[in-house]
């Protein structure tokens, strides 16, 4: 990976307006922000930038608005969620960019912060054109990103910005980057992978890719489903991604050939609906009706004892259906033994995804893991490894 120019402490930044992009995608209902993860993940460098006397100009997306100004997807509610994480005013503005925006950047004071609307209202973020990155780039004197989940995607606010201002990359995304390429090319060994989701055709690329890296794999959830079936058992009325027979032999073929460890489940919880109590079975006991929607027991302490044996460890995609408290073990569990061994000093540990975040929160575990992602697409395209065009825009030639 080329060296990216990045935010130093010695930049001299006082009184400069600095353009800051962030992902602010979080979840609402009725207005009310429900996950703030997100939004307290750049608390870090926003303070910073306020200790440095800058003047603040936050810019972000939310929903997918498809350029058109849709009320339910404004940012106006995040600028009093950050008044009351920040304990001062964030200044709220209904433009993203024109001479209302140019003049209210220049007139706030040092340490200010002003919070620009949707940059999705404008259909051009999308197309990473050159004139909506120009009329950005009169909104600041230099530009940080700090928007890795949103590095994987050519807009503009990520991307054509670069062009046309001073660009670094934020503390946070140098550290996202810097733990993703730590995890594929020099952890501590033996490194062992859970990973889970409903889809195995999106997922074939990291699989390949960390198949050579990793000394075990381990597959959960929804995508065990898939392996569980290969194998000649009945999975019932489970999820399955049909005709992936060549994909998951070459999952096998690459994983004998790398001497990699692929351990799938033993035992799952099976129910007939989503509302219904689980039943615990072994593979061979499912019948035509069941629906898998968690790992069991025997499958759990197996994962126990490969997560003690292991000295990194990558988590991406749940286990189970753990929205559902009775479909919440298996999650639960390995969120519970990877936050215990990363506390006592056993273990490096590294969570990403949408979904793995979810449960992670929900089980009260996320003061126990080294490093958490809330990237989706960038933090598994990077692992694939993929050039990100966000992360590409910030390289010095």
């Amino acid at each position: 990976m080329a060296k990216i120019n990045h935010l130093d402490d010695n930049l001299n930044i006082e009184g400069k307006r600095v353009l800051l992009r962030v992902d602010f995608n979080v979840p609402t209902n009725n207005g009310s922000i429900t996950e703030t993860s997100r939004i307290k993940k750049v608390l870090p460098t926003i303070k910073f930038l306020i200790n440095k006397k800058a003047k603040i100009i936050i810019i972000s997306h939310i929903g997918r608005p498809k350029g058109k100004i849709v009320p339910g997807l404004s940012l106006k509610p995040i600028a009093k969620k950050l008044s009351h994480y920040l304990n001062q005013n964030v200044v709220f503005l209904s433009e993203t960019i024109g001479l209302k925006v140019i003049q209210n950047s220049k007139k706030i004071p040092n340490g200010e912060i002003l919070l620009l609307e949707n940059l999705r209202f404008n259909k051009e973020e999308e197309l990473n054109t050159q004139s909506f990155a120009k009329e950005l780039s009169k909104i600041g004197d230099m530009y940080i990103n700090e928007a890795f989940s949103c590095s994987h995607r050519a807009h503009t606010s990520v991307c054509e910005i670069t062009k046309h201002i001073d660009s670094f990359a934020g503390k946070q995304l140098v550290e996202e980057v810097n733990t993703i390429k730590m995890l594929v090319s020099g952890a501590k060994k033996p490194v062992t992978c859970i990973i889970g989701g409903s889809k195995i055709s999106t997922k074939i690329g990291i699989l390949i890719n960390l198949i050579k890296k990793m000394e075990t794999i381990v597959i959960v959830g929804a995508m065990a489903n898939n392996f569980i079936k290969h194998k000649g058992y009945n999975i019932g009325k489970s999820m399955v991604e049909e005709n992936q027979e060549n994909l998951l032999e070459d999952i096998i073929k690459q994983c004998k050939t790398n001497n990699c460890n692929l351990v799938l489940p033993q035992d799952v919880l099976v129910a007939k609906n989503h509302n219904s109590k689980g039943q615990l079975k072994n593979l061979d006991k499912i019948d035509d009706t069941d629906l898998i929607l968690d790992i069991g027991e025997k499958t759990i302490q197996n994962i126990f004892k490969i997560i003690d044996e292991s000295k990194t460890i990558l988590w991406n995609g749940p286990a189970g259906y753990f929205e559902v408290k009775e479909f919440s073990a298996g999650s639960n569990k390995i969120a519970q033994k990877i936050s215990e061994n990363t506390k006592n000093k056993f273990l490096i540990s590294i969570a990403g995804g949408g979904d793995t975040v979810s449960a992670i929160n929900k089980f009260g575990c996320s003061d126990g893991f080294t490093y958490i992602s809330t990237a989706g697409g960038a933090f598994l395209e990077l692992l694939e490894g993929k050039v990100l065009p966000g992360i590409k825009a910030l390289e010095i030639n």
